[in-house]
């Protein structure tokens, strides 16, 4: 059964009776915060230029172009979450009236992709321009390497193996 939260329903149903919805099966809400969804997550990703950052990621990580927001945005599908491209002048004034940097910077959010064959996900980024920056890494939960895009943004590159971060899960 699809699982949909249901803000109203009708007077007569039973508290625990599932209903539908148009033509899709409902199961009844529940408390608890991992059965509630919070928000749909967007990566919006800063870029001098559009063109050359839509080829960067399409080629690196296999992404494809969505829609187009004129000459200022892309959306590039082929994630969990859309990541969508956006043209900011490098010295653009960003967060905190920071200008805007396309150097390498630290940060302490990053995003990960989970790749099926890490060595093969690793070359194809590399051939499209990103930067390896240490050696791969092996873990309990499989393997590791980080890489900065040419916009100074860090990823890493993740191959589970086993049961991944079940691995070295302590609940």
């Amino acid at each position: 059964m699809a699982i949909a939260y249901i803000r109203m329903k009708p007077a007569n149903a039973p508290a625990n009776a599932t209903q539908t919805c148009g033509e899709v099966e409902c199961a009844p809400r529940t408390t608890g915060a991992r059965h509630m969804k919070a928000a749909n997550l967007l990566l919006n990703i800063d870029v001098p230029e559009i063109a050359t950052a839509e080829a960067f990621y399409t080629a690196a990580f296999g992404l494809h172009a969505g829609r187009r927001f004129g000459a200022d945005a892309v959306e590039l599908l082929g994630l969990e979450a859309p990541l969508y491209l956006l043209a900011k002048p490098e010295g653009s004034i960003g967060a905190d009236d920071s200008p805007r940097t396309y150097a390498r910077h630290w940060t302490p959010l990053h995003c990960d992709l989970a790749v099926e064959d890490l060595d093969a996900a690793l070359a194809r980024a590399i051939a499209a321009g990103a930067v390896q920056e240490g050696a791969t890494r092996e873990t309990r939960w499989g393997r590791l390497v980080q890489l900065a895009d040419p916009y100074g943004h860090g990823w890493c590159l993740i191959e589970f193996r086993g049961r991944g971060y079940d691995e070295i899960a302590t609940n």
